[in-house]
């Protein structure tokens, strides 16, 4: 045995060791798939304030394809207090039941808003304050 070989038992560790590190690797690979199957999300493309009481907002919607989704979407106003909300209802059908929505939602502000947003979204039937 040369000064660089390793006992055989050192190298049954080391054998052991990168099984169980890929193995475990794996198990957390598909548990993030697994958690991400029917998340929905929502990222706004796009706001305007059109007025002291209206502000436009667009943004997509990914789901899970063909489900029905409830978004909420907010009008924040420069102190950062929520000035106009309203639930929208992405119908399962919508775009032929694609993965990816884009809506555009017009919110009714109490006072002057300086952005828009989406609180969040879910599946219907699913919602959560």
């Amino acid at each position: 045995m040369s000064r660089t070989d390793a006992p055989p038992s050192t190298r049954r560790w080391v054998v052991i060791g990168t099984v169980l590190i890929t193995a475990f690797t794996a198990l957390i690979v598909a548990l993030g798939v697994y958690l991400q199957q029917d998340r929905v999300t929502a990222t706004v493309t796009n706001y305007g304030v059109v007025d002291d009481r209206t502000v436009v907002v667009g943004f997509d919607v990914r789901r899970p394809e063909g489900a029905a989704v409830v978004c909420r979407v907010q009008a924040i106003s420069v102190d950062f207090a929520a000035v106009g909300t309203v639930d929208v209802t992405i119908p399962a059908d919508e775009a032929d039941g694609a993965r990816v929505v884009h809506r555009d939602v017009t919110v009714r502000t109490t006072t002057r808003a300086n952005t828009g947003t989406v609180q969040n979204c879910v599946l219907e039937g699913a919602r959560s304050q």
